[in-house]
């Protein structure tokens, strides 16, 4: 198997804040030993799910710099640095790189987007502002842009662009991805909800969401696939669908970060506009956890 950043599971961790809308350091440590503790194969922090979009690019270097150092090179630690503006972009990919991140996760321009040649010149900048590993992340249901398979198998040329986070949600796209790019290039599930489906089609694991809650049973899900338990590995993907569905009821990382709470882990509150969830999807949330057996 090529050297891969990481093959299993990485989760997109979330970003507790104290009351007053600060980072809470001391509840983000808690958060991160639990993952440990759990054998979560990687940690992505200020992703998506971490709220990064709500940072400023000092407290998004602070918190890439805390958890390097806590990890301590047990498992790597993956940075968000993207942004919409390749500029801006440049940037936070030195400054998470000067913090010690083993590799960079790097989202398509949202809002204003750009072509399919734009991707490429625009990724391309970014990767050369920073000798580190580059994972490229396509999910247009919140960027409203879809990176193509021959987008991304161009990216792929360029020697530190080496993995790709897919949640464009049409296997058959990542299919012919995984097929243009090759074995060397690493493709990762976006998406809890079609995990082993990617795995089957050549993928080498996941970037969770539903690993902040529950990591041990993901991270077992993607390595009995990998030692060749499909059947098992597929019924344990088949089992967490409904808890995955009530997850992503509402954006997120808004249930996510409730599902944490009710487990007595500080996930902390949000900073808007993600807000706390409505009562009835709250509701749905609890039960499921409940069914899954987490609280």
């Amino acid at each position: 198997m090529a050297n891969h950043i990481f093959t299993g599971s990485a989760v997109a961790l979330v970003t507790p804040f104290a009351p007053d809308g600060s980072v809470n350091y001391d509840a983000l440590a808690d958060l991160l030993q639990f993952q440990l503790d759990n054998q979560t194969d990687a940690f992505v922090i200020c992703g998506t799910t971490g709220e990064a979009s709500t940072m400023t690019d000092g407290e998004q270097t602070e918190c890439v710099r805390f958890c390097v150092e806590y990890v301590n090179k047990r498992v790597p630690v993956i940075a968000g640095a993207g942004s919409n503006d390749t500029a801006h972009g440049i940037n936070l990919c030195k400054m998470v790189a000067k913090a010690g991140a083993d590799a960079m996760l790097l989202v398509t321009p949202y809002y204003n987007k750009c072509t399919q040649k734009g991707l490429i010149r625009h990724f391309t900048a970014q990767a050369a502002a920073a000798d580190i590993p580059v994972i490229l992340y396509n999910v247009p249901t919140r960027t409203s842009l879809n990176m193509q398979p021959q987008t991304v198998y161009e990216l792929s040329k360029v020697p530190n662009i080496v993995a790709l986070k897919e949640a464009c949600g049409d296997i058959v796209q990542v299919a012919e991805t995984i097929r243009l790019c090759g074995s060397d290039f690493a493709v990762y599930s976006g998406n809890d909800d079609y995990t082993v489906p990617l795995l089957s089609v050549g993928g080498v694991g996941v970037i969770s969401v539903i690993a902040n809650v529950a990591p041990r049973q993901t991270r077992d899900m993607v390595a009995k696939f990998l030692d060749g338990d499909v059947k098992g590995s597929a019924a344990m993907q088949l089992d967490m669908l409904p808890l995955v569905r009530a997850l992503f009821c509402e954006v997120s990382p808004g249930p996510v970060k409730a599902a944490l709470n009710m487990m007595g882990k500080n996930a902390g509150g949000y900073r808007m506009p993600v807000c706390e969830m409505d009562d009835g999807n709250y509701r749905t949330l609890k039960r499921e956890m409940q069914d899954y057996g987490l609280i």
